[in-house]
């Protein structure tokens, strides 16, 4: 995958600044930014002319490409719009259309400058962090089972010019948060991109030794089906029962606080293939069902965002990975089997098979005596109807938990929305036969997945973030990385970042 590497400087003189390309944000109204005038006065005039011309009006989201002026070998002009509006919408799309534009040349580094850019709702901080992390995202190209794969950015260094507004080394933070949260974003979309045939529950746990393999700080172990058997996980066992593919429970124990802080631990639900088993799933579209692992690849993103800025606390991992298949061994529907806890668990649709790995995995969870726990799961196809692409759905049995995770979305862009978890729904999930059913009916699915998840979460703070919405998209098809950028911002929120 390619990266970029980026530094932050104060440039006083723009028009000294060698590179192939500067990038200079335009205002409506005429408005040069400082860097915008030195280079303006360097090429003659030629920007005041183009703004004269018509050629560009500053309007949010144009951009228009000038002779390179002073050491600069081209100049990109980008349109901000008014800057008394200049809020964060206007500064995600800034920085999508500077990625767009640099795109289209040649160039292997540039400068972007933008310490004339004040966010009206956010500080100097957050939009060198967001503008990092999405030059990083921008240039992922998905080339693991492609002979001719898209031609990679060119693009290879950048200077961002920050001016003022920070000091050199807080600006560097900003920048290098942003570009870390980015690379755990690529990471968790090409695990997820990969197809099921590749990214079975043992590749995952070959991908989990190689993220461990050079940091001290990261720890992995993996546990077989015997272990898994050992510990009484018939849950999740049962969910892998019709499958050649063997399951795997994966733990990734990230130490970087101290050796008593309590970890925040992070669960996904890692089904590498979805058929529904014997509750087959139609056959359209079941190819996306390569995705039913995108909680999983958000727990590797996240860890190796974490690791690479390398927070001061710890955080451990769980990623709970099968693959769900019908075959003579496969769980039926009407079996009941027998969870980590004790609680027995009556399968009515052999297609609600992440709410049973899940469980056993949240079971185990409380063995780390967690400050918090979160699992993350395309767990229903319900919270795709209730809040399409945009906001992942949110539960928790606590409200401050929950509110730090939806700070946590509004911040980085990876918005969640709280749902309810309320006592009346559990009555759905009754079963005459076991403790309870694994599925409530067909109203508020979305719901009774999360309560089915509660009644394992009792002993801890626990949020759920059903994902089945905003971890892919069918048009153009492919993983989103969500939600690394939400939970890498939560994590540094409360490591103090």
């Amino acid at each position: 995958m390619s990266t970029i590497k980026f530094t932050a400087r104060k440039i006083s003189d723009a028009a000294t600044v060698t590179s192939q390309c500067a990038v200079l944000p335009v205002f409506t109204r005429r408005r040069l930014s400082a860097a915008a005038k030195q280079l303006d006065e360097t090429s003659s005039g030629a920007i005041g002319d183009a703004l004269a011309l018509g050629d560009i009006a500053g309007k949010s989201g144009e951009i228009l490409f000038l002779p390179g002026a002073g050491s600069a070998r081209r100049l990109l002009l980008v349109g901000c719009g008014d800057p008394a509006r200049f809020d964060r919408a206007a500064a995600r799309k800034f920085c999508r259309t500077v990625y767009t534009a640099l795109n289209r040349t040649k160039a292997k580094d540039a400068v972007i400058h933008v310490a004339d850019l004040q966010v009206t709702d956010a500080d100097h901080a957050w939009l060198l962090d967001y503008l990092a992390r999405e030059l990083t995202c921008s240039a992922y190209r998905y080339t693991e089972t492609v002979s001719k794969p898209k031609s990679a950015l060119t693009l290879r260094r950048v200077v961002i010019d920050t001016g003022g507004a920070l000091t050199a080394r807080k600006a560097q933070a900003a920048l290098d948060s942003g570009h870390c949260t980015g690379l755990g974003v690529n990471t968790a979309r090409n695990l997820a991109n990969l197809p099921g045939n590749v990214c079975t529950p043992d590749y995952l746990a070959q991908q989990a030794r190689t993220l461990g393999r050079g940091n001290a700080k990261l720890s992995v172990s993996v546990l077989d089906e015997k272990k898994m058997q050992g510990l009484g996980m018939g849950a999740l066992l049962s969910v892998a029962a019709g499958s050649e593919q063997p399951a795997r429970l994966i733990v990734m124990h990230y130490k970087g606080g101290k050796k008593d802080d309590k970890p925040y631990v992070l669960v996904g639900k890692g089904i590498t293939f979805d058929s529904g088993g014997i509750s087959l799933k139609p056959g359209a579209k079941m190819d996306e069902m390569k995705f039913d692992m995108g909680g999983a690849a958000s727990v590797f993103g996240t860890l190796r965002a974490v690791a690479e800025m390398a927070l001061p606390l710890n955080v451990v991992g769980i990623v709970a990975a099968a693959e769900n298949m019908p075959s003579g061994r496969a769980t039926k529907p009407g079996d009941v089997v027998t969870s980590m806890s004790g609680k027995t668990i009556e399968v009515l649709n052999t297609d609600a098979e992440g709410r049973l790995v899940l469980c056993d995995a949240l079971t185990y969870a409380e063995r780390f005596k967690p400050r918090a726990v979160i699992d993350i799961a395309t767990l229903t196809g319900a919270c795709v109807v209730a809040l399409g692409a945009h906001a992942s759905g949110l539960y928790a049995n606590r409200d401050e938990l929950a509110q730090q995770l939806l700070d946590a979305g509004t911040a980085s862009h990876d918005r969640a929305w709280r749902m309810p978890l309320w006592e009346d729904y559990q009555r759905q999930l009754k079963s005459n036969f076991a403790d309870l059913a694994n599925i409530g009916g067909p109203g508020g699915g979305s719901i009774t997945a999360a309560c089915f998840l509660a009644n394992f979460t009792e002993n801890y703070h626990w949020a759920h973030l059903d994902i089945a919405g905003s971890a892919w998209d069918s048009s153009p098809k492919g993983a989103t990385g969500r939600p690394v950028a939400l939970l890498t911002r939560y994590l540094m929120d409360r490591a103090g970042r």
